[in-house]
């Protein structure tokens, strides 16, 4: 006889499904909706049984069954959705009963047949999200059905659930014929949110007018929609337009439920106050999802050229928030498990590790860069990203076949061009892959300088436009595109490069002294890059204090070991770099 207080566990698919606005159906009729209640759940259960699952906890109108196989469970999840929509048919779209489907494979505890755990939160928090009528799957699933089930997929990106301290990753369960499709069309889709996208994605809210003047109602609404249109420039940011978020100007809201039917991850809202001839800005990005409060600032400016004051506020709003945003985004897809992860994760985890500036950087960089593009071949930007990884390992003597590396960058460049030449990172990319592989100063200039043409906003494109005018020889706009990138982004982590860029090219233009102050800001964000204990000897050993440019010249050693003067001129990016490498040479580093 079995003890009825045992505890066991085991992996199982656990299938979790609730009634859509039950409490709503049941207050306009208890008779009518109890009675398709049970017709309903003589469908869903009938299915659960066809498809081998035991139902383990029933509670009014949900129910909770578990499955041996991912792919019985999501196959019952479909065929019982289209008989359910088929039920739906004849009925107004008030009256219909329509229930959600969540499914996570997990560890479970099972006690006296109920199913306890973690595995069961997470499927009921992925029923909460799912659309009437439909299934939403976690990634643990999607992966073991994805092959094998004729179905199609939506990735809904990583969800942020109650009382889950990971996001999940959750997929919405399309149909695998037509018939399927149309009796799913009989379920009402006005209730339901948009789907979220694969990429971050933001909606702007109509600032808010603390003056009563309308005037100043009339600057605020075109200052949002500045802000709308140079967000929109981030082709990898999805940026909700200003008749949809403008939807919500006057009206006291939550920001949790503006993301849910807006379908985004991001709100920024503010507001606009006016006195004594200035006008004071307040903006505050926050997560949708969780509510956090991710960035929040304020401006004030002299209210004298309405539209100057728009564009400059518009600058200082992007500015700030597009780097909170991808560093945001980046956090996130650390935090999640590889094996669940989307191309653009993929992309995201990729560029972190290429900005570390190591060998195993750089080469994971690669690895996930590919990996993304296994996932989605058309990923223009994660190919420009791949290229520009393989000629840093050419530039930082990283190369075990430099030929290689420049071929695959050359390729891997016009792969990314061929999929899309208007994109301003994917062009910033390409400019120094062009400049430093292939030596092509003129095609990186111009490339270089599009990029920052199409989207002048764009931190990334401003620090690229840097390097390719410093390889190039230009180094006075070296330096300013440098200043730009830094003013966009003040507190990017990835700082160090541009301080590193500009003090190579202010060491151009014999300005020594600026040079070693913007390394040592360098250095102390990441001390562990050769390229800037460079530019510190070398300036050093200009201004004749050879002491310090020694001590340079050592921590070159500590970080490359087999570094000498002609090794870094062959690998290339030094022809215009005069003043560098002979400073180089008086600080005693050997040719």
């Amino acid at each position: 006889m079995s003890d009825p207080t045992a505890v066991s566990r085991r992996l199982v698919a656990v299938f979790a499904a609730d009634v859509e606005g039950y409490s709503r159906l049941m207050g306009a009729d208890e008779v009518g909706t109890l009675q398709g209640l049970t017709e309903r759940r003589a469908i869903l259960d009938r299915f659960i049984g066809e498809h081998r699952g035991r139902i383990a906890n029933t509670a009014g109108d949900s129910v909770l069954a578990e499955f041996g196989s991912a792919v019985e469970a999501v196959q019952c999840a479909v065929d019982a959705q289209t008989a359910l929509a088929e039920a739906n048919a004849g009925l107004a779209p008030d009256r219909r009963i329509c229930f959600r489907i969540g499914i996570h494979i997990g560890d479970v505890m099972v006690h006296a047949g109920d199913l306890f755990g973690d595995g069961v939160n997470i499927a009921a928090r992925l029923q909460s999200i799912a659309k009437p009528g439909s299934v939403c799957i976690s990634g643990a699933t999607y992966d073991q059905v994805r092959k094998v089930l004729p179905i199609s997929f939506v990735d809904l990106g990583a969800q942020q659930v109650k009382n889950i301290r990971e996001p999940i990753r959750a997929y919405q369960v399309g149909a695998p014929s037509e018939t399927r499709e149309a009796a799913a069309a009989h379920v009402e889709e006005a209730e339901s949110p948009p789907l979220m996208p694969d990429k971050p994605s933001i909606a702007v809210l109509a600032f808010e007018n603390m003056s009563g003047d309308p005037e100043q109602e009339y600057f605020a609404d075109g200052m949002v929609e500045e802000i709308i249109t140079a967000l929109s420039r981030f082709h990898w940011l999805f940026v909700i337009a200003r008749n949809s978020s403008f939807t919500f100007k006057g009206k006291a809201v939550d920001i949790k439920e503006v993301g849910r039917r807006l379908g985004v991850r991001y709100v920024l809202e503010g507001s606009v106050r006016e006195a004594s001839g200035k006008v004071r800005i307040t903006g505050q990005l926050i997560d949708a999802v969780t509510g956090t409060h991710i960035w929040a600032d304020r401006f004030e400016r002299d209210l004298t050229d309405v539209f100057a004051l728009q564009d400059e506020v518009t600058v200082a709003v992007v500015s700030a928030i597009q780097p909170k945003l991808l560093q945001t985004e980046i956090a996130m897809a650390a935090r999640r498990r590889s094996e669940n992860l989307t191309a653009y994760e993929f992309y995201l985890r990729a560029r972190q590790q290429f900005y570390l500036t190591t060998r195993e950087g750089v080469a994971e960089a690669i690895r996930l860069a590919h990996r993304a593009l296994e996932l989605d071949p058309r990923f223009g930007l994660v190919a420009a990203l791949a290229g520009a990884s393989h000629t840093r390992n050419v530039i930082e003597g990283y190369a075990v076949d430099p030929q290689f590396d420049r071929k695959e960058a050359v390729r891997l460049r016009d792969l990314a061009l061929s999929i899309d030449d208007s994109d301003p990172d994917t062009l910033a990319w390409a400019a120094v892959i062009s400049a430093y592989t292939v030596g092509d100063y003129e095609s990186g200039v111009a490339l270089a300088d599009r990029a920052v043409a199409l989207n002048p906003n764009s931190s990334q494109a401003w620090g690229c436009r840097g390097w390719v005018h410093r390889i190039a020889g230009l180094p006075e706009e070296a330096v300013q595109s440098f200043e730009r990138a830094m003013r966009m982004s003040p507190v990017d982590p990835l700082l160090h490069r541009a301080f590193t860029g500009m003090a190579y090219a202010l060491i151009e233009l014999g300005r020594f002294d600026e040079a070693i102050l913007a390394a040592k800001k360098a250095q102390r964000q990441n001390p562990a890059w050769s390229a800037t204990c460079c530019c510190l000897a070398a300036a050093f050993a200009h201004l004749g204090r050879d002491a310090e440019a020694r001590e340079a010249a050592a921590r070159v050693f500590v970080v490359d070991p087999a570094f000498t003067i002609s090794a870094r001129i062959a690998r290339g990016g030094q022809s215009n770099a005069k003043l560098l490498i002979e400073g180089l040479r008086k600080a005693g580093l050997p040719e």
